[in-house]
């Protein structure tokens, strides 16, 4: 019998992005360049990110510094 890690590592979620990578996407038709804070899947809308700005997005009549946007919004930034 297995503990929790052989558990999770066998069917829990893999993260694409790590924490600290640069990415790029737009987020509500508004483009923005930020680092990842957080990949995770926290219920069974699937897998989201959290993007922490490098300049602040106003939406809304709200300014925002961190977005939650999904996998297919986002690019990896290779190089500036």
């Amino acid at each position: 019998m297995g503990n929790q890690t052989d558990y999770f590592e066998r069917i829990g979620y893999r993260a694409k992005y790590q924490i600290g990578d640069r990415v790029f996407g737009r987020w509500n038709s508004i483009p923005f360049v930020g680092t990842v804070g957080n990949d995770r899947v926290i219920d069974k809308t699937g897998p989201q990110v959290t993007i922490h700005l490098d300049l602040p997005i106003r939406h809304e009549q709200q300014v925002r510094n961190v977005i939650v946007v999904q996998h297919k919004d986002i690019t990896l930034l290779v190089e500036m």
